[in-house]
């Protein structure tokens, strides 16, 4: 049987669901954008940090000299 006969073989026989999602297929990518859309969350929390602890970043750098950390 060449390769063709067993693909329109195959194509004749119909669709047959192997596995049902458990739920539909939009879902999914609802579920994916609110990770992501919770990570950028997180990742926006972190925004402008090193400007609010400016002082301690100063006193640091006059402790431990600032010139030979570039």
């Amino acid at each position: 049987m060449s390769l063709l006969a067993t693909i329109a073989a195959a194509a004749e026989e119909g669709h047959h669901i192997v596995n049902e999602l458990p739920f539909p297929a939009v879902v999914f990518g609802v579920i994916v954008f609110a990770a992501f859309v919770a990570i950028a969350a997180v990742t926006f929390s972190f925004r402008d940090v090193a400007n609010r602890h400016a002082a301690k970043a100063e006193a640091y750098a006059r402790e431990h000299g600032s010139a030979s950390h570039h």
